[in-house]
């Protein structure tokens, strides 16, 4: 009887009990990087979150929403966003769009913006469909295309460094506008659009956008735009959205989160904006996989929009303030890269600025005919070592161009100034041991 049992047991385990869809798709830098920053690392410049709190008007929002009368914000909201937000976000982006918006259709909530990514692919993406992916990339989009059964196709961004020596800039990085219309066939569904973009931090120009919109409505192909640096741009830069250039309201998705743009990334609270005709369908995938969103926390970003809704455009607005204070600290970081040969380029946007390593490969040594990209390397290298945790920029990049991107790493400098003093402390010190050895 016993024989029979463990028999019958091991008959029954043999078969593979993975979906096929999560073939190749198993390994996630940030899950290796996390780990290693946490067990090593004195200075975390990895993961993109702030180590400084978020403003006293979310948190006392949240406090609120918690101790307050109200006990109905314990329980269940509306599926696809709680009121009071859906109808605050539809009044800001009805102001940014230059359009009207009805809360209930043209805005949904998502449990951060990852999962409105997520929404998208699975809602908009068939078997066999193509999905355009500018290069370098948010990883996410990769893996989550694949999952919905679509094909990636990249375009890379291309570099065009300044010829007098000074330090290049996110926006040095651009497409090629041939090879971009290239991409382009009947096979196409979608293009994702990252703009500020994670990891070079550059912002898309009218000009960029116009040609990426006018490729759309030639092939009639849809727009994921992810947006969640949408107010972190510098240097008096503009953020151009997507959806306000002509014919492009009906074809784009626009994603948002409450995360970067409150400082409070552990919150997870996104939104998706666009017409209903897409929504409904981004609709038809959250209530089939979460349902709905912390209530709490979409009450308190709701306060905190209303907030900002009220003080839109001055001095005093968090949206402006913001990006004052972290233009500041990317400014101290890229100088502290620079003076120690560590090659910035200069962020429009975002909380991420990528650095050319080529200088420091020296001290790390190059394993011959190793799969895994020299960048990687530098960067575990450099945790174990100097306890300085950054992210390898080829992780951004597709398995086929990974080994043309392997002299760049990315830094976060949405940090406190005590901890990117910390690390400018780390690179002097490494400086300095090169310079006596």
């Amino acid at each position: 009887q016993t024989h029979f049992l463990s028999h019958s047991l091991q008959a029954k385990m043999s078969r593979p009990v993975q979906a096929r869809r999560l073939e190749g798709i198993d390994k996630n830098i940030w899950v290796e990087f996390v780990k290693l920053a946490t067990t090593y690392s004195k200075v975390n410049l990895g993961q993109g979150f702030p180590d400084f709190p978020a403003p006293a008007f979310l948190t006392e929002a949240f406090r609120r929403a918690v101790s307050g009368e109200n006990h109905m914000l314990h329980q269940y909201t509306r599926a696809f966003g709680h009121p009071p937000l859906v109808k605050v976000l539809a009044q800001l982006f009805e102001k940014l769009l230059g359009r009207e918006l009805d809360p209930m259709t043209n805005v949904m909530v998502t449990v951060g913006a990852y999962q409105a990514l997520f929404c998208c692919f699975q809602a908009l993406v068939d078997e066999g469909d193509e999905v355009i992916i500018i290069e370098p990339f948010f990883d996410c989009y990769e893996p989550m295309v694949k999952m919905a059964g679509g094909t990636p196709v990249f375009v890379p961004l291309r570099p065009n460094p300044p010829k007098d020596g000074k330090l290049m800039s996110s926006a040095d990085w651009q497409l090629d506008p041939a090879e971009l219309a290239s991409k382009f066939s009947e096979r196409t569904k979608a293009i994702v659009l990252n703009s500020p973009n994670n990891p070079l931090g550059k912002v898309f120009s009218r000009g960029e956008l116009g040609l990426i919109a006018e490729l759309c409505v030639k092939h009639d192909v849809l727009c994921i735009s992810d947006e969640v640096y949408e107010w972190l741009v510098y240097d008096g830069k503009q953020h151009i959205r997507i959806a306000s250039l002509p014919g492009m309201w009906d074809r784009t998705v626009t994603i948002g989160s409450a995360g970067k743009t409150f400082s409070a990334t552990g919150w997870k609270v996104g939104w998706v904006v666009g017409p209903d005709r897409l929504l409904q369908h981004l609709r038809t995938v959250h209530q089939n996989s979460v349902y709905h969103c912390a209530t709490i926390a979409q009450e308190a970003v709701a306060q905190g929009f209303q907030r900002e809704l009220t003080l839109y455009g001055k001095p005093e607005s968090y949206f402006v303030q913001l990006p004052k204070e972290l233009q500041q600290k990317r400014d101290w970081l890229v100088q502290s890269l620079d003076g120690v040969g560590m090659k910035p380029i200069i962020p429009e946007g975002t909380y991420f600025l990528v650095a050319d390593i080529s200088q420091f490969k020296s001290d790390v040594p190059d394993v011959p005919n190793s799969d895994e990209p020299y960048d990687h390397r530098f960067a575990k290298w450099m945790i174990k070592n100097k306890g300085l945790a950054a992210i390898p920029l080829s992780a951004f990049y597709s398995e086929a161009h990974k080994n043309n991107y392997t002299n760049f790493i990315r830094f976060c400098f949405a940090k406190e100034e005590a901890t990117l003093k910390a690390a400018n402390d780390i690179l002097q010190k490494w400086k300095q041991e090169k310079n006596s050895s």
